[in-house]
């Protein structure tokens, strides 16, 4: 279900725009209805208020919460079933936030991500990322959302769009605790400023050299790193947000001297935030994680030379759970033993 067709529901049992509103505010704040001076007995026109408890299952069954994965440092990881049977990630962040998934699948095709190894399996409707905002909020409070889980959001940008736009309009959630994180596909700079809600923005850099990016992300529009700062830098000037840059720490092929030396001539001063992620090992793929120490000195490295550098860990590395991790064991045919 897509926000705009719910909306299209609403109308035809006489919702007005102040009555759809209310109906998807209940639902995206997880409220509940019986709240506030406009009770729905007294508000809603009677035939949407005979229909609501039908609306609210559909908006229930769009996802459910098939396994929890909590992690010493606060997060969790969720893998949640949809209503065709198809499966996707989200993540319980540390300090009241949520990182939730765009596609079942990815066409990005990177080569250090879980995710991307099977391909695109379907869009994820505007409906279904909202719902994973409301089933996190049923676990604990969220005052952010970041697009960052499985799929590329700029492949689904309508549906994207659409629950940005819920999000930051009737979900209580301020626009610059909305982040769009994306390889750099060129719509996402014509899109993003002309919408009426303009997230926060998060680009994956991962190296400075052009060629070794197509290398790791090998179906990414073909933006240069300069390119996509110099996209980034108009961004953030507009919206008054500092861009957010993802670089994946690979042990021995985005760590040496000449890329940290070419990052901080490349980010000095931009408006602009590096987020630096030790690589999450996956199984079956080529790539290592540097040690701790190692990227704690590459971090102050940067730091020193003016360049917002913040170390973080992937949520949940000691369950195992990097995202497209949890799909993947999921789809995986358990293994019988049978005795000789």
């Amino acid at each position: 279900m897509r926000i705009d067709s719910l909306r299209t529901q609403l109308r035809t049992l006489g919702a007005l725009p102040l009555h759809e509103d209310r109906i998807l505010r209940d639902w995206v704040r997880n409220s509940g209805h019986e709240h506030g001076r406009r009770r729905p007995g007294d508000f809603l026109p009677k035939p949407l208020r005979q229909a609501l408890p039908d609306i609210d299952a559909q908006l229930d069954g769009l996802a459910r919460i098939l396994s929890t994965h909590p992690a010493e440092d606060g997060s969790a990881r969720l893998l949640v079933g949809l209503q065709d049977g198809q499966t996707v990630e989200s993540v319980l962040l540390p300090r009241d936030g949520v990182c939730v998934s765009s596609q079942v699948g990815c066409a990005v095709g990177c080569q250090f991500c879980m995710t991307g190894q099977g391909g695109l399996v379907r869009q994820v409707t505007s409906g279904e990322i909202v719902a994973q905002v409301v089933l996190a909020r049923r676990q604990r409070p969220v005052k952010k959302v970041v697009f960052m889980g499985m799929g590329e959001p700029a492949h689904n940008l309508d549906n994207v769009m659409e629950a940005i736009e819920l999000l930051g309009v009737e979900g209580n959630i301020a626009h610059k605790n909305l982040v769009f994180s994306t390889v750099g596909d060129p719509r996402v700079f014509e899109r993003l400023p002309a919408g009426r809600v303009k997230p926060a923005l998060a680009l994956s850099l991962h190296t400075t050299k052009p060629a070794l990016r197509e290398r790791l992300l090998p179906r990414a529009p073909r933006l240069t790193p300069q390119e996509l700062v110099d996209e980034g830098e108009r961004y953030a000037r507009l919206t008054g947000y500092p861009i957010q840059y993802q670089w994946t720490l690979l042990e021995g092929v985005n760590d040496g001297q000449d890329e940290l030396e070419a990052l901080a001539e490349l980010l000095r001063g931009k408006y602009a935030v590096l987020n630096m992620i030790p690589y999450n090992a996956n199984e079956g793929l080529p790539f290592q994680r540097p040690g701790w120490d190692k990227a704690e000195r590459i971090a102050a490295w940067l730091f020193e030379r003016g360049i917002l550098t913040k170390l973080r860990d992937s949520a949940g590395q000691d369950v195992d759970g990097g995202c497209g991790q949890l799909r993947a064991r999921a789809a995986q045919p358990v293994k019988v033993h049978r005795p000789a």
